[in-house]
């Protein structure tokens, strides 16, 4: 584990309201570090799991072709203990800023909802009519990643959390690597709620059935991914199954998991479960019914 704690600290300040972040320079490189929120139930857990799920999610996302933020998982002493944090490298540059999708969306001038307006419609509808990026690309990487985050269970993707890198200097804008997994794989579960999912048929099946729903809507709901990836309505989701499930590689995906030293057996083992289970009953279903078709 690496130890962050004595690494030399930037200005730099981060936004968004989970966890403190600072800037350090590490292998003459900024990364960005997270700590993990206080939890809010009351568990076993001093802090959730956030930084874990932040690591394992961004990983998952390389080995399935999504280009996302490194990270690195270490400690950080703060009062004399010793915590668990998430180092992301920083992709950002002089000249070089990220924009997020929510910015994109507010140049819809004839948009009746703001930027943080999750509504599906509207969304495809700022991506189909918006002109910084090539429209088929930027669909395409939209749908990949809805995959994806169905995929390792994240509850949090809303259009502040995913965007661009744009050139102050050229005025060329591209796509961001996917940063902010910390709200996949159930940061909040400590491992008394973990060994009874592991154990409980009808515990898992709820966290792959029924939550946790995608911060996307349709029709002012929440989408549950089951549902809307099963029933095959939107060709483009189709597509994107296609593309995203002969790509992910469980026995790489256990390797990595399993090579973290700093979780418990039981923590390994939830992960892993959870990934196995959400893919075999909506991804590997979902295409399996699609390819009946």
């Amino acid at each position: 584990m690496i130890d962050f704690s004595c690494l030399p600290k930037k200005n730099k300040a981060y936004a968004g309201a989970n966890g403190s972040k600072i800037c350090v320079v590490y292998n003459d490189e900024p990364y960005m570090i997270k700590f993990p929120p206080n939890a809010k139930k009351r568990t076993e857990l001093s802090y959730t799991n956030s930084c874990i799920s932040e690591y394992i999610g961004s990983h998952v996302l390389n080995m399935i072709g999504i280009n996302a933020q490194e990270t690195i998982l270490g400690i950080y002493k703060v009062s004399g203990k010793e915590k668990i944090v998430v180092a992301c490298k920083d992709f950002t540059s002089p000249g070089i800023v990220l924009q997020d999708f929510a910015s994109l969306k507010n140049q819809m001038v004839d948009s009746v909802h703001s930027g943080y307006g999750t509504e599906l419609q509207d969304i495809i509808y700022t991506i189909e009519n918006q002109s910084a990026v090539d429209v088929l690309e930027l669909k395409k990487h939209f749908w990949n990643l809805f995959i994806a985050d169905a995929f390792i269970g994240n509850f949090d993707r809303h259009n502040g959390n995913w965007g661009f890198l744009y050139n102050t200097l050229t005025d060329e804008i591209e796509i961001a690597p996917v940063f902010d997994c910390g709200s996949c794989l159930y940061p909040q579960a400590d491992e008394e709620l973990m060994k009874k999912i592991l154990t409980d048929k009808a515990e898992m099946d709820a966290r792959v059935f029924v939550f946790p729903t995608s911060s996307i809507q349709l029709n002012a709901k929440k989408i549950n991914y089951f549902d809307f990836i099963s029933s095959l309505e939107n060709s483009d989701c189709n597509e994107a199954l296609r593309r995203i499930v002969p790509e992910i590689n469980m026995d790489a995906i256990k390797d990595m998991i399993y090579d973290i030293d700093c979780i418990s057996e039981t923590m390994k083992k939830f992960y892993y479960s959870m990934l196995m289970n959400r893919k075999e009953k909506i991804l590997d279903y979902s295409l399996k019914k699609l390819s009946e078709l």
